[in-house]
């Protein structure tokens, strides 16, 4: 009887050390077929990931598609797969306030948490670089980011930094495939140099430089990267928020004065202050899609930052007049 209750209680004892190493391990090991785990919140290091890790990798996009970055709060799931990822990808504390919380919860060792805009030189989002036609006295909408721009991935050479960082924290979290991962980087850099150029050649040939945008603005670094001015009716880039009727008409006495007949809208959002424009001055309205996150026809189809700055690069051509 007492032999019994020994076994019984080794026994016991076994399963509770299994249980507690494998909640302890929390499906953190790298697979037996080498995939790393990676959760990121927006769609650009989504993509970037995709192309560092490849078929060697599982990377999840935090965001559902189709859904609006700016407003999203992530669920109990969302949280779950954050907790059961190698590496942790996000854009910064003024992109995803809540980002550092969830962190800090899981605890330091247990995940490899990459803040993307770690070492950038952020825009303030009053700067007089940022908007070059400011009337922030016409507003009474608050920032949505804290006074300071997240939007960094916009800009080729600071999403090339982006790609560096990213790598180093898949080479950290799974030394195995280093080799593989420096090099798929470093070749997807060159594609980002490419489109660089291409941005660089393009904006020396059009006649027009301003950017005339019917909605949030987060091309701030785009802009000053290639020597573009902007004109929004929005200050900040709170959803909810809506520009005053004078902010509106001075954009459209800038167009006109301008000779500028096109005016640009953001994705996911509906364009009405665009439409308005459009329908007052005749300008043709086009996406400057933002890249935030993408919807689920764009998902189905495969479409990648790249794809997505391409598509800008000839929407800014027809819009600012580019002459071969």
């Amino acid at each position: 009887m007492k032999k019994s209750k020994i076994i019984t209680g080794i026994l016991i004892l076994v399963t509770i050390l299994i249980f507690i190493s494998a909640c302890n391990s929390n499906n953190k090991s790298i697979e037996d077929n080498g995939k790393i785990k990676i959760v990121a919140t927006l769609f650009p290091q989504y993509d970037f990931a995709k192309e560092i890790v490849k078929d060697k990798g599982e990377v999840i996009l935090l965001l559902p598609p189709g859904v609006e970055a700016h407003s999203f709060e992530p669920t109990p799931q969302d949280i779950g797969s954050i907790r059961n990822a190698n590496v942790f990808l996000y854009t910064g504390r003024y992109m995803e306030p809540w980002a550092e919380k969830i962190i800090k919860n899981i605890g330091d060792g247990d995940i490899i948490a990459v803040d993307l805009s770690k070492g950038i030189n952020l825009i303030d989002e009053e700067h007089e670089e940022y908007n070059t036609h400011d009337h922030k006295d016409d507003y009474n909408n608050h920032h949505d980011h804290g006074g300071k721009d997240p939007h960094i991935w916009l800009d080729p050479i600071y999403a090339q930094k982006m790609v560096d960082d990213i790598v180093e924290a898949v080479v950290k979290a799974n030394k195995d495939n280093e080799e593989f991962y420096r090099e798929n980087g470093e070749s997807y850099k060159k594609k980002l140099e490419e489109l660089d150029k291409k941005f660089v050649e393009t904006f020396e040939k059009t006649e027009h430089k301003t950017i005339i945008y019917g909605g949030h603005f987060a091309f701030g670094y785009f802009t000053r990267r290639y020597g573009l001015d902007h004109i929004s009716p929005y200050n900040g880039f709170t959803p909810n928020a809506e520009p005053s009727p004078k902010r509106i008409a001075e954009l459209m006495e800038n167009m006109k004065t301008l000779g500028i007949n096109t005016i640009y809208y953001e994705e996911l959002i509906d364009p009405k202050v665009a439409k308005v424009i459009s329908e007052e001055t005749g300008a043709e309205m086009l996406l400057l899609h933002g890249a935030h996150n993408v919807s689920k026809e764009e998902i189905e189809r495969g479409i990648s930052y790249l794809d997505i700055m391409e598509e800008n690069l000839e929407k800014l051509k027809q819009g600012l007049v580019y002459n071969e």
